[in-house]
Order: C-alpha cells, then sequence, then structure tokens
C-alpha cells in the first residue's frame, strides 16, 4: 500500500465527473475500486490522506500519471476571476477533480458510448461491453474484466447492438476496423503536441463529433484545451457567458474550467443527480 497526501485530491468527486465510468464506490467508506485497461485499483482516502492498494512501481509508472497527481491543481484554482461568481462557485463546488491520463483507445469507445446517455447507462454498457470482449482477470481474490483492444473487438458486428449499444454499435464496429487498417493510427495521435490537430483526426472516426473529440482529447490525451460542450455546458454559456467564456484568460487549462463546470452543473445545488 502506497499512502500519500494530496491537495485539491477528491475520489468522490473524481468518481462523479464523467470522466471515467469502470470506477466505483463500494461498501467501506470512502474507498473505491477502478478498473483502467487491464489494471485493478483499491484506493481509499480519508481527508487529504489517500491510500493506493498496489506496489510501488505500479504506483509511480501508471497511477501517478493517470491521476495527474505530479500536476499543481491550487495553481489552476488561483487563476480563476474572483469576480466570476459563477466559475469561482463551480470551482468551490469540485475542487478536488483531476483531469484523468486515461486510455487513448479506452476513451473513443467509451465515449462513442456516452452519446445521447446517461452516465449509469454508460457505465452499464461498457462493463457488458467489457464481459463479452475482454479478459478475465483476477487481483488477489478480486475478478475483473479488461478493457477490449481493438484486435479483440475485431470480430465485434452488429451483436454489440444487443449489449445495449443501440446506434452507437455501427460506430464502434466501424472505428474499431478503422484503427485496424490504419486509417487512424493511435500512435500517431499520442504524439501530436497540438489540440487542434489531434481533434481534426479523430474526427475522422465514425460517429466522432466535435463533443466527442473534445472528450478524448481532453481525458485521453491530456490536451488541456479541449473544452467539451454539452447540453449542460451549452446552457451554462447561454446564461453565464454571452459574450463567449473567457479563452485568454484560461489559456492551457480551459478543459480543467470545463470540468469544474460540468460537475457543479450535475452535482452541485442544482442536484440533478
Amino acid at each position: 500500500m502506497i499512502t500519500v497526501e494530496l491537495d485539491n485530491f477528491s475520489l468522490r468527486e473524481i468518481c462523479r465527473s464523467g470522466q471515467c465510468f469502470r470506477m466505483h464506490e463500494t461498501a467501506e467508506n470512502n474507498t473505491y475500486e477502478l478498473v483502467a485497461g487491464d489494471k485493478y485499483l483499491k484506493i481509499s482516502q480519508a481527508g487529504s490522506i489517500v491510500n493506493f492498494y498496489c506496489n510501488d512501481v505500479e504506483f509511480i509508472c501508471y497511477w501517478v500519471p493517470y491521476f495527474d497527481i505530479d500536476s499543481d491543481y491550487g495553481r489552476y484554482i488561483e487563476k480563476v476571476n474572483p469576480r466570476d461568481k459563477y466559475l469561482s462557485a463551480a470551482v468551490q463546488c469540485g475542487n478536488g477533480i483531476r483531469i484523468l491520463r486515461q486510455d487513448l483507445w479506452e476513451m473513443i469507445i467509451t465515449f462513442l458510448i456516452s452519446q445521447q446517455n446517461n452516465i449509469s447507462r454508460i457505465r452499464s454498457c461498457i462493463e457488458r461491453l467489457c464481459v463479452r470482449y475482454g479478459e478475465k482477470l483476477k487481483a488477489g481474490d478480486t475478478e475483473y474484466y479488461s478493457f477490449p483492444t481493438p484486435q479483440q473487438l475485431s470480430g465485434a458486428t452488429e451483436e454489440v447492438r444487443r449489449l445495449g449499444m443501440g446506434y452507437r454499435a455501427r460506430y464502434i464496429v466501424e472505428t474499431t476496423r478503422s484503427i485496424l487498417e490504419g486509417e487512424v493510427s493511435l500512435e500517431k495521435l499520442y504524439q501530436m503536441k497540438y489540440y487542434r490537430r489531434a481533434r481534426k483526426e479523430l474526427m475522422k472516426l465514425s460517429g466522432v463529433g466535435e463533443k466527442v473529440a473534445d472528450c478524448i482529447c481532453l481525458f485521453a490525451l491530456h490536451h488541456m484545451d479541449a473544452f467539451p460542450i454539452d447540453t449542460h455546458i451549452r446552457q451554462v454559456l447561454d446564461e453565464h457567458y454571452r459574450r463567449g467564456f473567457p479563452n485568454r484568460r484560461y489559456h492551457g487549462m480551459r478543459g480543467i474550467m470545463q470540468q469544474y463546470i460540468f460537475y457543479y452543473e450535475l452535482i452541485g445545488e442544482r442536484g440533478k443527480i
């Protein structure tokens, strides 16, 4: 077990922020389980003290970058305009959120599934996909399924529709084919330094529009200027930022501000979930 003290870090807020869908709270107080790719993690928190139930190598090589632990989110929070009452409230509500560095392939399929979907249903769809096509693995006494690779999904057809994917099944099948045939390269996407270029490349994939591409850029490629706009964010922009979001002020961190806003709309005083 690795124990660290972290500021601006909340497992509860990360779990409910709409970034990852294979993380859930257990029956143990403030304890969570997470499956990312083929890795499993048990993690708990008491105040600023966080316990990672894994070995040193896995913690340093995988979970530190995954949770963006080395970044100082207090620095981002200090940049918020104190006169912006709405954004200040949003940050106060979700100041424990981190932008996760998740697997690119997993995020492509995840956010194809997320379209016109709610968080509970997204979780269920992803779990069914993993059970059907992923590899059954074990961590101690815990059994879990890895997220299926493109090769494991290569035989998927419209059968995917029966897993609850609906019209998104076609996107999953066609996107898998595009990746396997090299029409879009995951390796090249990882190497792209510029957000706009990566976004444009992702939009070559079946079913990937601007919002989905932005989610993938933010939650997998860690392009912090990506600013996904869904119904919630559009309503906020129309109500609070009629002259446009202050992009210049938040250059290089727009995606972080988007997550504070998104979380506030879902979890904050509006109490939508």
